[in-house]
């Protein structure tokens, strides 16, 4: 599988170094050898707990490899979260690093010495197309994330509709992988090595604006694929280092709608040859993209199907609606799921006959609401259910309620995304408790924090002694007051400090007049663009680079001041005696 490129070009570059197909064969050979031993095959589903790294991108081609399908596990995932994955998905086997692993299925661990060949030959396991290629969880409506089993033929169905679509173009490309494992995108990044193309895959400095445009052109990276939130927040310094390059930057831009400006200003860029932008559409249940818009001067839209996939518009009767008119969009074949893992109940529901067609496939009810222009391409109107996209991630506010009335004392909880938060849209969860306060507040963001991803965590968690209802009884969200805090500066009525100047740099990332040593950063709804921006605001204001993990080691804002303040001592910096 990794034969694609010329052997001695390079494959990879990762934080930790780089390698060429050559020695990328190498190292995937070892590894399906030890995971063959291990008896790994086809529809066994064998856990990748790796961080961003050479190990991650070996570990997922051997799972080929050995015809097995991989699950991604963020190693930053709450420790219960990973169990219930792996207890769920009955994982056959966990590839990670020594120490530390949760109990579970046998670990192979990456850093531990490879033992040496037996002479024996393997060859890549040659399986069905039904095979399962991967599992990935998405956050579920009933309380618990729910499992998508992905198929090599929709994984196939997707490399044949990129290519016909003109992504995979004559030549080598170098291609961003800055998506999570865990995120569906991620699969058309790294699967571009099977058609030679090079990845770089990019660590913490994916957030950084600065850092993700100097490594862009430091790499000649030709392809990036993000959502727009993320473009929002780098477009100027991508753009700004696109200065000089002859070849435009073909930007995947999807994950959730983009805004009418946005589509604006990319058209523009498309106009001056500064990118190639091309809008993807798709859910995790059709394998990635199912549909695609070349960006042009217009209003936003979804475009047409890919290759191998149709597209049908319907009302609540299941028949189609007039052109022009709403209705739901419905999915259908090659790259259909197989279906929700060890969920027949809830797959039963989501993926129906295809009453179109009528010859005992399927089709996949999107939830997503849209209607078909004249020319034959859709546009995204809304949601049908309560699903929300956020940053480019499925949310489901149901599973963030379940995890939080799991405390005894809540108990009524809504969930729900405003847009008037401090720094831009976020959730926010509103919760019926007997003594409504700071003190249950805090009580459920720290159970919010100990069982959800940090995509999934609220903003902000209102507690109140009853819902608003409306004069039928039904909860008035209209009426749910918006978050209030009351910030203090940390040292108040006394020159300014470092510590304060950090806090200030925090603030202003967040959309706040003040914050304070105690607060934590991810309850104020901080996120990793968030923490980009407090990295930049300290290198501007203060001349100092902080690591891009050092806020998630000490989200405490007070803490991570401190860990500043060291930073600024080991510095060759003036700005010492602040402190």
């Amino acid at each position: 599988m990794t034969g694609a490129g010329e052997p001695g070009r390079v494959a990879v570059i990762a934080p930790d170094g780089s390698l060429t197909f050559a020695e990328l064969e190498a190292r995937v050979v070892a590894l399906h050898r030890r995971l063959a031993a291990h008896g790994a095959g086809p529809d066994q589903i064998i856990g990748v707990r790796l961080p961003r790294s050479l190990d991650l991108v070996v570990a997922l081609l051997s799972v080929w490899r050995a015809g097995a399908a991989y699950l991604p596990i963020d190693p930053d995932l709450p420790p219960q979260r990973q169990r219930f994955m792996l207890r769920d998905s009955a994982a056959a086997l966990l590839i990670s690093t020594t120490g530390g692993e949760p109990t579970g299925p046998p670990v192979l661990a990456v850093d531990a010495p490879t033992p040496p060949a037996d002479g024996t030959q393997l060859t890549p396991a040659v399986v069905p197309a039904g095979t399962l290629a991967y599992v990935l969880y998405t956050s579920g409506s009933t309380g618990q994330p729910k499992a998508v089993a992905v198929t090599r033929a929709g994984v196939a169905n997707l490399m044949q509709g990129l290519a016909d679509l003109g992504v995979y173009a004559s030549g080598t490309r170098t291609v961003a992988w800055n998506a999570s494992a865990s995120f569906d995108a991620s699969v058309q990044q790294w699967t571009r090595l099977l058609r030679g193309d090079s990845i770089v895959l990019l660590g913490a400095e994916r957030t950084d604006p600065e850092a993700l445009a100097a490594l862009l052109r430091q790499h000649a990276v030709t392809d990036l694929d993000i959502t727009p939130t993320h473009w929002a927040t780098v477009r100027d310094a991508v753009v700004a280092g696109r200065t000089g390059r002859p070849d435009p930057l073909r930007i995947l831009i999807g994950g959730e709608p983009i805004p009418g400006a946005m589509w604006t200003d990319l058209s523009q860029l498309v106009d001056h040859g500064v990118v190639e932008a091309i809008n993807v559409y798709g859910p995790t249940e059709t394998t990635v993209d199912a549909t695609a818009a070349r960006i042009r001067s217009g209003t936003p839209h979804i475009g047409h199907p890919l290759t191998g996939v149709h597209a049908y518009v319907l009302d609540e009767h299941l028949q189609p609606v007039p052109l022009g008119a709403t209705g739901e969009l419905f999915l259908a074949g090659a790259g259909l799921a197989r279906g929700y893992l060890n969920r027949p109940g809830l797959t039963a529901r989501s993926f129906l006959p295809d009453v179109l067609v009528g010859d005992g496939s399927r089709m996949y009810r999107t939830g997503d609401l849209v209607r078909r222009r004249s020319d034959g391409s859709m546009e995204f109107l809304e949601r049908r259910d309560r699903q929300i996209k956020l940053r480019g991630l499925r949310v489901e506010p149901g599973e963030i309620e379940a995890a939080l009335a799991a405390d005894n004392m809540v108990r009524d909880v809504r969930v729900l995304l405003r847009d008037d938060l401090p720094g831009g849209a976020g959730l926010v969860a509103y919760c019926v408790v007997e003594n409504p306060g700071p003190q249950a507040a805090d009580r459920l963001r720290r159970s919010a924090t100990d069982q959800l991803p940090a995509a999934l965590r609220p903003g902000a968690i209102v507690t109140l002694a009853a819902f608003p209802r409306t004069s039928n009884g039904k909860l008035d969200t209209g009426a749910l007051p918006p978050p209030v805090r009351a910030y203090q500066g940390l040292c108040p009525g006394r020159p300014e400090s470092l510590k304060d100047r950090v806090l200030t740099a925090a603030a202003g990332a967040l959309g706040l007049d003040h914050v304070a040593a105690d607060d934590d950063f991810f309850a104020l709804g901080g996120n990793s663009l968030h923490a980009a921006s407090i990295r930049a605001r300290l290198r501007g204001a203060l001349g100092l680079r902080v690591p891009p993990r050092l806020l998630f080691d000490h989200p405490r804002l007070g803490d991570f001041a401190a860990q500043v303040c060291v930073l600024a001592d080991t510095a060759t910096s003036p700005r010492q005696e602040e402190r």
